[in-house]
C-alpha cells in the first residue's frame, strides 16, 4: 500500500511537473510576444501624439487620434532630458492627482520594467523628452499565470497525497486493530481452558508450588490477551500511582533478567504521582522499553528510569548503558517491521508509540542515544 501511495506520488509529481514546465514556457512566449506589441503601440502613440502637435493645418489627422484613443491599457509617463514629469496617461488618476509621489513610484518602476524610448525635436535636436512605460494588464496576468496554477497544481497534490496517506492509516489501523483483537480472541480459550485446570490442580493436595507458578503464569496471559483487546478501542483512563507501578514493572524485569543487571527508580523523592493512563496499556509500554534495554545491554549494565513530576506534565525516562542507536535509525526504530533484533518482529516500539499518542495524547521519542554508551527513550504524560 504505501508503495502504491509513493508511485502515485511520483507520478502525480511528473505530470504536475510537466504540465507546470510547458505552460510556463508557452505563458513566457506569450508575454514575449505581448511586449514586442505593446513597444511598437508605445511608439505608434509617441508618433502619433508629436504629429498632432507638430503636423500643419490642413493635414490629416485622424489615424493619428484613433491611435491615441485606442491606448486605454499601458500606462506611459513622458519626460525632459532631466527626467521631470511632462505627463502621464492610464495611471490611477485618483491617486495621481492627490500625490506626486504615487506617481514618481510609478516613473521608477517602469524604469526597471522597459528601457525608455526617446524622441528628439527635430527642430532643437538638444531637447529630448523621454517616455517610460510600463506592463499592461494583459501582459502582468501571462507573466504571473503560471505561479497561480503551480500553486493550485502544488495544491492538488497536496490534497491527494494527504488523502492517500490518511486511506492508507487508516487501513493500518484497521489491520492493527483487528489482528489485536483476534490474537485476543484466540488466546481466550486456552486460558480459560488452564484457569479451568488450575482450580482442578487445587483439588488435589502437595500441589501448591505449582500451582502458584501456573496461576502467575495464567495471570500474565490474561493480562496479555486484555492488552491485545484494548488496542483499537477508546481504553478507559483512571488516575494510578506512577511510582508504584513502574517499579512493579521494574521488579517483574529484574526478576527475569541477569544479576549483573542494576535497576534503579528516581522519583525526585516523591512517593505518589498521579496520572490519568489505562494501566494494562501503559505498563505495556514500561514492560517494551525495559525489554529493549535489556536487549540492548546483553547480560550487564544499568537501567535507570527517571520520573519528574512538573506542573503541566510528567515526564518518565528510561536510560541504559547498552549499544546504543545509531543516527540514521532513530527517526526509524518506531516504525512498525523496524527492529535490529534478529528474532524481533519490531512492533514493540510501533504499539508503544500508539498506546502513548493516539490513546494517551502523549508523546514518546528517542531522547538521546550514543553507540557505545547507551539509549534514553522519554515518556511525556499530560496532567
Amino acid at each position: 500500500m504505501f508503495r502504491q501511495i509513493l508511485n502515485w506520488r511520483t507520478g502525480l509529481a511528473a505530470i504536475a511537473i510537466l504540465i507546470v514546465s510547458g505552460t510556463i514556457f508557452y505563458s513566457q512566449y506569450l508575454a514575449g510576444k505581448i511586449a514586442t506589441e505593446e513597444k511598437q503601440k508605445v511608439r505608434q502613440w509617441i508618433e502619433a501624439g508629436k504629429f498632432l502637435i507638430n503636423s500643419p493645418d490642413d493635414a490629416d489627422t485622424k489615424l493619428a487620434a484613433v491611435i491615441l484613443s485606442e491606448n486605454k491599457t499601458i500606462p506611459i509617463i513622458e519626460t525632459n532630458e532631466k527626467d521631470s514629469i511632462i505627463q502621464y496617461v492610464n495611471l490611477d488618476s485618483a491617486k495621481s492627482a492627490k500625490s506626486v509621489a504615487y506617481v514618481e513610484r510609478k516613473l521608477r518602476k517602469f524604469k526597471s520594467q522597459n528601457p525608455a524610448i526617446e524622441w528628439a525635436d527635430p527642430k532643437d535636436p538638444a531637447k529630448v523628452n523621454r517616455y517610460y512605460y510600463g506592463n499592461s494588464k494583459l501582459l502582468n496576468e501571462v507573466r504571473y499565470y503560471p505561479l497561480v496554477q503551480l500553486c493550485v497544481v502544488a495544491l492538488f497534490i497536496a490534497i491527494i497525497f494527504i488523502s492517500l496517506r490518511s486511506s492508507y492509516r487508516s487501513v493500518q489501523n484497521q489491520v492493527w486493530a483487528g489482528m489485536a483483537k483476534e490474537t485476543a480472541h484466540q488466546l481466550g480459550t486456552p486460558i480459560s481452558s488452564l484457569e479451568g485446570w488450575v482450580e482442578m490442580l487445587k483439588e488435589s493436595a502437595g500441589n501448591e508450588k505449582i500451582i502458584r507458578e501456573l496461576e502467575k503464569d495464567v495471570d500474565r496471559l490474561r493480562l496479555v490477551s486484555d492488552r491485545f483487546g484494548k488496542i483499537g478501542s477508546t481504553p478507559h483512563l483512571e488516575e494510578i500511582d506512577l511510582v508504584s507501578h513502574i517499579n512493579d514493572m521494574v521488579d517483574y524485569m529484574r526478576k527475569r533478567s541477569t544479576g549483573k543487571i542494576i535497576f534503579s527508580v528516581n522519583s525526585q523523592n516523591k512517593e505518589h504521582i498521579p496520572a490519568r493512563v489505562s494501566a494494562p496499556l501503559f505498563d505495556w509500554v514500561i514492560e517494551n522499553l525495559l525489554k529493549n534495554s535489556l536487549d540492548a545491554m546483553e547480560g550487564k549494565g544499568n537501567i535507570i528510569v527517571a520520573i519528574n513530576d512538573n506542573s503541566k506534565q510528567v515526564l518518565i525516562d528510561i536510560t541504559d548503558t547498552g549499544k546504543g542507536i545509531s543516527k540514521q535509525n532513530i527517526t526509524r526504530v518506531f516504525k512498525p517491521g523496524f527492529t535490529t533484533k534478529k528474532r524481533g518482529w519490531g512492533l514493540g516500539l510501533s504499539l508503544s508509540r500508539r498506546i502513548i499518542e493516539q490513546y494517551h495524547k502523549g508523546e514518546i521519542f528517542v531522547k538521546h542515544s550514543e553507540l557505545g554508551k547507551g539509549t534514553t527513550f522519554r515518556i511525556v504524560l499530560k496532567k
